[in-house]
């Protein structure tokens, strides 16, 4: 695993002096080993995590939210194959979100965010999440307008306000036993440029590709602005960012594997103890299995 003095240099809780250009997309925090021995170390890292998982289910008091937010071809789907495999199913779930539906409209941008929340013991990811309604629609305003917002709502605060409700909710799910942890994944244009191209020459990728990746692009710089004042604006102590360089996805999955599992393992989750009654019970089950082979 990644030491604690790595993983806390992608952290950010204050965000009044961040700059995304301070973090380098291509960092690999100076680790002295190979792509193949980072893979090794992830195998290692899903079994930690793993076992961490198994108590936090088991104990059934604490829910981890996780979410994933960067550019098209950043990594989000890679790093819930690869960091995820390996952890038990009954206690994980994915939602990935797409354009709001028409009932999703017909609500405020934070309920559907709400109806997919996991439930104690689980950890959740949000494949997306809440954050597009500060970064695709503040980028592309006329996506506001779909939201049916009375008219005197829509100011020119309104991206402010926003940041300020998403920090209300975060800190609510904190105290009510949820722990909001965000990924950011930074990656260079000209990487992204390469994935893309990597798509489209890939038969077994093509699917992947949209036009509409190409479109998005042309506004690299005005979601990079976009990106760094909602990381400045919502980075918290209860509901930190990390800023992952993914240019090197191997890397990446290490990171977010290590924090993960610092998180939980912050909660001190437990497996339920057993009562003397329940242990009574177990060492007569065990015998009367014993005596049942003799």
């Amino acid at each position: 695993m990644l030491p604690d003095k790595i993983l806390d240099r992608y952290r950010v809780t204050k965000g009044d002096s961040f700059k995304l250009k301070d973090y380098d997309p291509d960092d690999s925090g100076n680790v002295d080993f190979s792509k193949k021995d980072g893979e090794e170390l992830l195998e290692l890292g899903v079994k930690r995590l793993s076992r961490l998982q198994q108590r936090l289910y088991a104990e059934g008091r604490w829910a981890v939210l996780m979410v994933l937010r960067g550019i098209d071809t950043a990594g989000k789907d890679g790093i819930i194959k690869h960091v995820l495999t390996g952890v038990n199913p009954q206690g994980v779930t994915v939602h990935s979100f797409k354009q709001p539906s028409h009932l999703e409209l017909a609500h405020d941008y934070l309920w559907r965010a709400y109806r997919a929340l996991p439930q104690r013991g689980h950890l959740g990811i949000f494949n997306r999440s809440y954050y597009e309604d500060v970064l695709v629609v503040r980028v592309h305003p006329d996506l506001l307008q779909n939201q049916n917002l009375p008219p005197e709502l829509v100011t020119k605060d309104i991206w402010k306000e926003r940041y300020q409700d998403i920090n209300d909710f975060e800190r609510h799910l904190s105290r009510n036993g949820t722990l909001p942890i965000k990924f950011f994944l930074n990656i260079s244009r000209k990487e992204q440029r390469e994935r893309l191209l990597a798509r489209l020459e890939d038969p077994d990728k093509i699917w992947k590709f949209s036009a509409a990746d190409v479109a998005e692009r042309r506004l690299w710089d005005k979601y990079q602005n976009v990106y760094e004042e909602m990381i400045r604006s919502t980075a918290t102590e209860h509901s930190p960012w990390y800023v992952v360089p993914c240019n090197k996805k191997w890397f990446a999955r290490l990171v977010v594997a290590g924090v993960l599992s610092e998180h939980i393992k912050s909660l001190d989750p437990s497996f339920p103890k057993m009562s003397s009654e329940d242990a009574a019970e177990i060492d007569a089950a065990h015998k009367e299995l014993l005596d049942e082979g003799k």
